[in-house]
């Protein structure tokens, strides 16, 4: 299931995104203090400002709910990373911006990705494989800028391997935070991490 096949009786596009992105903007912060489960759609149209009437014409269950905000992080993440690197100049320090710009990005969806871990469960098996797909699709876009970037230089597994690696750092930020926080700062994490991953590609 994609964004667009979640079924909405408005046909402007352009209002379907912007009610979506506030259903979003609600929905995350229900989540975050609920959880999904005891979380209703009368308490999210409500925290999106609208009535349960008009919650119906853009979504048609609580699942859909939760499939726009996984599907949102994996969006906004192929955004951001598409915006910082440029593969036309390839080389290392232009990788680790890219991969700074996304560790920054994971700091700002905090609430986002915890919510990810921990609800993404709940949706049905053709939503979840679409979520899954989408987690696939990011880690791609990861091993596209260090192949670019290092021009072949470590085998299809270890790309695979440290594109992973990379995505679970920003991740774990989030849904570490109750220990990684305490020790670090953002800054000082990024640079630890961005340590290892020179070290792992020297």
């Amino acid at each position: 299931m994609k964004e667009e096949k979640i079924l909405s009786s408005v046909k402007d596009q352009q209002l379907i995104k912007v009610r979506r992105e506030q259903i979003i903007k609600g929905a995350i912060k229900l989540f975050k203090e609920k959880g999904f489960h005891k979380t209703t759609t009368r308490e999210i149209a409500s925290e999106s400002g609208f009535s349960i009437g008009t919650l119906y014409e853009y979504i048609r269950t609580k699942e859909d709910v939760l499939f726009l905000v996984c599907d949102s992080i994996h969006e906004q993440v192929r955004e951001r990373i598409a915006q910082e690197i440029d593969l036309e100049s390839p080389s290392v320090p232009n990788m680790m911006k890219a991969i700074r710009s996304y560790f920054y990005l994971m700091d700002e969806m905090q609430d986002e990705i915890v919510i990810l871990y921990q609800e993404v469960k709940s949706l049905k098996k053709e939503s979840r494989k679409h979520v899954l797909n989408s987690e696939r699709d990011m880690v791609g876009i990861i091993e596209n800028v260090i192949n670019t970037c290092l021009e072949g230089k470590l085998s299809a597994q270890k790309v695979s391997l440290l594109a992973n690696n990379i995505v679970v750092q920003g991740h774990m930020w989030g849904f570490r935070r109750w220990i990684m926080q305490k020790q670090f700062t953002l800054e000082a994490y990024m640079d630890e991490q961005l340590k290892m991953i020179e070290h792992a590609i020297k």
